[in-house]
C-alpha cells in the first residue's frame, strides 16, 4: 500500500456519482506545485471518496478550496491525451481530509461577495484542525491532547 499526503487546491467542484450497485463515489482533482529546476511544476491528483465518509465536509469543498488529503496512491497509469501527448494519471483514494489553514484565495466556507457566516466559519475551523489535535488521539486517549512535560534543553 502506498500512502500519500497532499496539500493543494481543488481544481473543480466535486462530482458525485453512484455505481451500478448503488455505492456513492465522489471525485475531484487537486493541484499541487513542486519546485523543480527553479520552476514551479503543477502536479494533478484525481481524488476519490467512497461512501458518505466526508459528506458533511464535501458541502464546503469547491473549486479553489485548499485541502490536505491523506490517502492510498494507486499505481500510476500512463495514457495518451487528446493532444497526442503521453500523460500520467495519479489516483488517490482519500482516507482523511482537512481544510488547510494555509490556503490562499478561496477560504473554505466563504460566500461570494462577503464574509462567511459564523456557522460556516465554525465548520471550516472544525475541518481545518488535523486529527492529531483531537482529544481522541493516541496521545491522550480521550483525556486531552499531548503536551510537553519537560522544558529542559536536549542533552545533545
Amino acid at each position: 500500500m502506498n500512502i500519500i499526503q497532499i496539500l493543494g487546491h481543488v481544481g473543480q467542484d466535486p462530482e458525485t456519482r453512484y455505481t451500478p450497485n448503488g455505492q456513492k463515489v465522489t471525485s475531484f482533482n487537486v493541484a499541487t506545485n513542486v519546485r523543480k529546476g527553479g520552476q514551479d511544476v503543477t502536479v494533478w491528483y484525481r481524488i476519490t471518496v467512497w461512501g458518505d465518509t466526508f459528506d458533511r465536509m464535501m458541502a464546503y469543498v469547491k473549486k479553489g478550496s485548499a485541502l490536505i488529503i491523506t490517502g492510498e496512491l494507486d499505481v500510476p497509469e500512463v495514457y495518451v491525451a487528446k493532444d497526442g501527448q503521453q500523460r500520467v494519471s495519479l489516483n488517490v483514494k482519500a482516507n482523511a481530509m482537512y481544510f488547510s489553514p494555509f490556503g490562499k484565495g478561496d477560504k473554505a466556507g466563504q460566500q461570494e461577495g462577503g464574509a462567511a457566516t459564523p456557522q460556516k466559519q465554525q465548520m471550516a475551523q472544525q475541518y481545518a484542525e488535523p486529527a492529531f489535535n483531537s482529544p481522541q488521539t493516541a496521545y491522550g486517549q480521550g483525556q486531552g491532547s499531548y503536551t510537553q512535560q519537560n522544558d529542559d534543553p536536549l542533552p545533545f
